[in-house]
C-alpha cells in the first residue's frame, strides 16, 4: 500500500486489516505504510481505544473470535470505499415519495448519506439513531425512529417496542444491511435482536433491497434473518461470477454488481 495516507485513512486501513487477519505486527505494518514503528503503535493504541484491536507483544489481535460481531468502528472502516459505491447504486433505486426502511449498521449508514442531496422527499423509518441524524436535517423528507432499548456502540434500537413499531406501517422498500449473504441459507446476523427487528421490518415492506459488501457473501452468521426467496435485490461490489451472487440470480434476485473502481464520482 502507497505511504502517505492521512493517520485516520491509516488507521482506517489497519482496522480492516486487524478484522480480516485477527492479529498483525508493528514492523510490517511500518514498513507497508511508510510510517515508525512508534508510529503504528499509536495508531492501534487509538484503535484499542475504540475496542478493535488488543495491544499484544510486537502487535495487536483483533477483539473476540471469528463468530463474535466486529464493533461498529471496524465494520465502518472496513471495505468503506466499496460501501460507498453500494450506497450510490442502492440510492439511485429509490424513487421520490417512497416510504422507505432504513436499517442499522455501517453500510446502511452510508446509504443514508448517499440519499442526502437527492431531493426524494422520503419518509424514513429507521431503527438508526445514527441515520435518523444524518437526514434529520434534510428538505421534505420525515423521520420516524422506532422505539426500543439502545444497543450501545451500535445506537440501533432493538426489543419489542422496536419489532412492534412496524406493525403500524406499510412501507415500499427495506434496505437492510447484514451480516452474512449465503446462497442456500439466505441473509444471517450475528445478534438475535437485531435479527427479530430486521425481521419485522421485512414484514413491512413490500421490497427488500439487501446491501452487502464482498466480505459478506458466503458467510453464515447465528440468526436467520430472511430467506433467499424473501430477497429482492441484492446490492453488492462482489463480482457477477461469485457463486453467492449466481445463486440468487438462480433464484430469482435482482442483482447488482458495482464497481467501486469504475463507478462515477458523485
Amino acid at each position: 500500500m502507497a505511504p502517505g495516507l492521512s493517520a485516520h485513512a491509516r488507521r482506517a486501513a489497519i482496522a480492516a486489516r486487524i478484522h480480516t487477519d485477527r492479529e498483525v505486527d508493528f514492523t510490517s505494518l511500518a514498513d507497508e505504510f511508510g510510517v515508525s514503528a512508534m508510529t503504528i503503535r499509536r495508531d492501534i493504541e487509538r484503535l484499542e481505544d475504540q475496542g478493535i484491536a488488543r495491544r499484544v507483544l510486537g502487535g495487536a489481535i483483533a477483539f473476540g473470535g471469528k463468530a463474535t460481531e466486529p464493533s461498529f468502528a471496524a465494520r465502518a472502516a472496513e471495505s468503506a470505499d466499496e460501501k460507498l459505491h453500494i450506497a450510490r447504486a442502492v440510492a439511485d433505486l429509490l424513487t421520490p415519495q417512497e416510504t422507505v426502511i432504513l436499517d442499522s449498521g455501517s453500510t446502511v449508514l452510508a446509504v443514508a448519506r448517499a440519499i442526502r442531496g437527492r431531493g426524494l422527499g422520503l419518509t424514513i423509518i429507521t431503527p438508526s439513531l445514527l441515520v435518523a441524524v444524518e437526514l434529520a436535517d434534510e428538505p421534505d423528507t420525515t423521520i420516524l425512529l422506532t422505539g426500543g432499548k439502545v444497543r450501545p456502540g451500535e445506537l440501533s434500537l432493538i426489543g419489542a417496542e422496536a419489532e412492534d413499531f412496524y406493525l403500524r406501517y406499510n412501507c415500499d422498500t427495506y434496505v437492510m444491511g447484514i451480516a452474512g449473504v449465503d446462497g442456500k441459507r439466505g441473509a444471517s446476523e450475528y445478534h438475535r435482536e437485531e435479527g427479530n427487528v430486521k425481521q419485522a421490518a421485512m414484514r413491512s415492506a413490500d421490497r427488500i433491497i439487501v446491501a452487502a459488501d464482498a466480505t459478506k457473501l458466503g458467510r453464515v452468521q447465528l440468526t436467520n434473518v430472511a430467506p433467499v426467496s424473501s430477497i429482492s435485490v441484492l446490492v453488492t461490489d462482489s463480482t457477477p461470477n461469485n457463486p453467492t451472487v449466481k445463486a440468487l440470480e438462480a433464484a430469482g434476485v435482482q442483482v447488482v454488481c458495482v464497481n467501486a473502481r469504475s463507478a462515477p464520482a458523485r
